[in-house]
């Protein structure tokens, strides 16, 4: 089951369980769409997989399973380079 993070690990934007507009990565590190299309281009500087668009949950599944309120941030957060 996904932690569904809360915020966006690069600027810290709150992130809507339900927005279609989250991206992660295999190890569920969370990027907010801007960050993730124009800082990260698509990869996560945490692992360097590839970022995909968070699946939204349920109403169902949120009331049985809440949101982690957990907030990850790194305000270094760069592109990875080559």
């Amino acid at each position: 089951m996904l932690e569904i993070r809360p915020s966006c690990e690069c600027c810290d934007r709150d992130l809507s369980p339900t927005s279609t507009d989250v991206l992660i990565c295999t190890y569920e590190c969370t990027w907010c769409r801007p960050c993730a299309d124009d800082v990260l281009h698509g990869t996560c500087p945490n692992c360097g997989g590839e970022l995909v668009r968070r699946p939204v949950p349920s109403a169902s599944r949120l009331a049985n399973d809440p949101p982690s309120t957990v907030r990850v941030f790194n305000p270094d957060c760069r592109p990875v380079t080559a």
